[in-house]
């Protein structure tokens, strides 16, 4: 298997992909578009996106959602536990400048602060590893994952930094050929899919009565705006079960009844993380 991702070597979603993948082949890519194109033009290829962050919120690849509508094989939640990374033999006292994603230091404000450490943004957590372990300077140093400090040979001087210790970021793992499992009424599931509404009073009210009526769970509802428009929008929408269960498949046919445009995405089943 090879799995595509944005960024580079010891980026957040590569550890994700090792951890769920421990075997697969990573491909670093420069933008989210370039994996998305690398699943799309080769079926042996699966590309794995950020979609939302417990902190900071939608990660907003809605649009190339949209745009490439690959099958959606799996969720993964994974822990973003940030990393002080330090030439080796570097103490605390000595470092004065600080280098990783705007996301980050946002996310190890108190750390900073209380270190009186100046920030400096970076385009990402790894490659902010990488310019660190080139640097060879002790007064400086990157927040970033545990795998960046393996690989740029950098020491964690400290651990899990993060304001808030309970930091998780949904991934989904897409792919171009169209599988989902089998129901199992044991199991629990994820229906994934877009639509855009018919222009009609009311219309998105009307389009979600079936779920209440059906007692269908929705999980996510994200709307986002048509290219070149604001006053069309579609959404990205993602309820609890699997396709084949016959309430969530009347439900989603009484909303094709309100939809000018409607995609299933995928069906996967439930990450362990929702039982918490």
């Amino acid at each position: 298997m090879k799995i595509a991702y944005q960024g580079i070597a010891g980026s957040y979603s590569e550890s994700c992909a090792k951890k769920n993948y421990p075997n697969a082949e990573t491909i670093p890519c420069r933008t989210f578009q370039d994996a998305f194109e690398l699943a799309k033009n080769d079926s042996n290829i699966k590309a794995i996106i950020p979609e939302q962050n417990q902190l900071i919120g939608s990660i907003n690849i809605e649009t190339l959602i949209l745009k490439y509508r690959l099958n959606i094989l799996a969720e993964h939640f994974f822990p973003i536990n940030h990393n002080l990374l330090v030439i080796p033999g570097t103490k605390i006292d000595d470092i004065k400048d600080v280098y990783s994603h705007t996301a980050a230091l946002s996310q190890v404000n108190s750390f900073i602060r209380k270190h009186k450490i100046k920030e400096n943004v970076m385009a990402d957590t790894a490659g902010s590893a990488a310019y660190i372990s080139s640097l060879k300077d002790k007064t400086k140093a990157a927040i970033a994952s545990k795998l960046s400090s393996e690989i740029y040979g950098l020491e964690i001087l400290k651990s899990d930094i993060q304001d808030d210790k309970e930091n998780f970021t949904r991934f989904l793992v897409f792919q171009k050929n169209i599988s989902q499992p089998e129901f199992k009424k044991n199991e629990k599931y994820i229906t994934s899919f877009i639509f855009k509404l018919k222009n009609k009073p009311a219309a998105l009210f009307q389009s979600l009565t079936g779920m209440s009526l059906r007692q269908v769970d929705m999980t996510k509802l994200h709307s986002f705006p048509e290219k070149g428009t604001f006053s069309s929008y579609y959404f990205f929408c993602e309820v609890q079960g699997h396709i084949s269960d016959d309430k969530v498949e009347g439900a989603l046919k009484d909303l094709e009844i309100h939809c000018s445009e409607f995609q299933l995405l995928g069906v996967f089943t439930q990450d362990s993380f929702r039982k918490k």
